[in-house]
Order: C-alpha cells, then structure tokens, then sequence
C-alpha cells in the first residue's frame, strides 16, 4: 500500500490512479477516508484520480498531537503529497471537511490549484448540522456489527430516500471495524478534541468567502444534497452568485451525496472537462 511521509513525520496512504487527464486530487469527509470516493472513482477514468487518508484516519498514521488535527496542517499534508508525487498543480473535489481544506489551500498555495468541486460544503457551515456531527464523532458506535450498523444507517439517518441496501452495508464496511468487543471507529477518537478546539458551534459562525472569492475564474462546481443541514440552500445560491460554477442539488439525500447519483455524475463530467491539463503557459 502506497504511503508518503509528511513534512512533520507522518506516514500517510494515498492511491493514484495515475494515466492522463487532468489531476483531480480527492479530499474526504471529516471522520471518513479516501473510500469516500470508491463509489464515483470507476466513473471519473477523464482524469488522474488521487485519493489520501488525513492524519489519524484510515490507514494513516495517528498524529502525537491531536491538535495538528486542523485545516492548516491537513492542507499542508495535502501539498507534501503532491510535492511527493511531483505534481504541480491539481483541482480539488472536496467532500465536507475536504472543501474547507480546499478553500485553505487557497490561502496557502492558490496557484497550485486549478479548480474545485464542493460536495455539499460551502464557505459557511450551519450551526445545527456542526452540532449533529459533535454528538458522535469520536465515539464508538452503540452497534455491535456490520449487520445492525447497516440496518440503523437505513433507518436512522434523516433526509435519505431510496438508497439500495447494499450501499449502506458499503458505507458500514467503510467507516466501521469489527473487533471480538462490537464495532469501533476508524479514526483516531482525539479528533473529537480538534474539532472542539478548531469550530465552536455556541459562537458566531465564521466564513470562508474571502477564500472562495479567490477561486473565481477557475472551473468550480458544487453539488448539495436536498435535504443537508450543512451547506444552506443560502449559501449554495450565494456561492453561485458570486462565482460561474457547475451547480445541482441531489434528491432524497442530505449530507453527504455518494458522488455516484446521476446528478452528480453529470456536473463532476463538465467539471472534469473544463479543468486545465499540463502545465500553464
């Protein structure tokens, strides 16, 4: 399995799928990890499709500091992959956590990236969906296989509809561990305490306009779900006002879409062909 070094010393996996198009580095959810993308990767062959886990996720390595657990330290592991695989410049398609890292890299590093693609994340996240996300993350789960996990994932997550069984046995699989004691998560718990220390939901919302300003003239898109708590049907037309963009909602679903809806098929293909390959003149 593929790993790379960060600049503070951890080993951190990543996959490339490598061959032509233009480079599309895949950036996941807050808790989750590169399977994030499993759903949509088979479909995105247009371009070079790179996917990584964050420190203290998945198959990388857990981090002394629970601390570095934040967007400035995920952004730069982000640019120390690139800087191992001698790439340039690369579009992003973000998921939740992912599309702030990419409004991060645009503090950073902006002429490192080409595009970016928002999967139901905007400059601004609402309060009541951050306070969702602190109820469990860190925690272990309550069910004790793969098999209860995936019965309650179809029945306990609101603002999903028609979603085959088999996708939620794939997400449990993803984001659960089986152990002789009932599920764990796979991610270090600490990063309950960075998300603490990093976003307080009882003080007023920041944003991330600023950084997404810098994007305009670049091929963006954003995809939200119908029914998210998270990025606000506000921020979604705002985010379209301010900058030409790909734009869909997806039905019967709320936060996060799997990428592999038809809909969001079909903004991710424009998107792909709009964004830049080679190097700029």
């Amino acid at each position: 399995m593929p790993h790379f070094t960060t600049s503070d010393g951890l080993s951190l996996y990543f996959d490339d799928t490598g061959g032509p198009g233009p480079v599309v580095l895949c950036l996941s959810g807050l808790t989750r990890n590169a399977s994030d993308f499993d759903y949509v990767r088979p479909h995105l062959s247009n371009a070079r499709v790179i996917r990584m886990d964050y420190r203290g996720r998945g198959q990388s390595d857990w981090a002394e500091d629970f601390n570095t657990y934040n967007l400035v330290r995920e952004a730069q592991d982000a640019l120390d992959l690139l800087d191992h695989l001698a790439i340039d410049r690369t579009a992003i398609l973000g998921t939740s956590r992912g599309g702030l890292i990419a409004l991060t890299l645009m503090e950073m590093a902006p002429n490192r990236i080409t595009g970016a693609c928002f999967n139901d994340i905007g400059p601004v996240i609402e309060t009541a969906g951050l306070e969702v996300i602190l109820v469990f993350i860190g925690r272990k789960p309550v069910w004790t296989t793969h098999a209860e996990a995936t019965e309650a994932l179809a029945t306990r997550l609101p603002g999903f509809h028609n979603v085959p069984a088999s996708r939620w046995a794939e997400e449990a699989a993803h984001h659960f561990v089986e152990t002789d004691t009932g599920l764990n998560i796979n991610y270090d718990p600490k990063l309950r305490n960075a998300v603490l220390a990093e976003f307080d939901p009882k003080a007023p919302a920041g944003d991330m306009w600023p950084q997404f300003d810098k994007l305009k003239g670049r091929p963006l898109a954003v995809l939200r779900g119908k029914n998210s708590d998270i990025l606000s049907q506000e921020v979604f037309a705002e985010m379209q006002g301010r900058a030409p963009m790909l734009a869909t909602e997806v039905k019967d679903r709320a936060h996060v879409p799997f990428l592999d809806e038809l809909e969001c098929l079909d903004v991710l293909h424009q998107w792909i062909a709009q964004l830049p390959t080679g190097e700029p003149a």
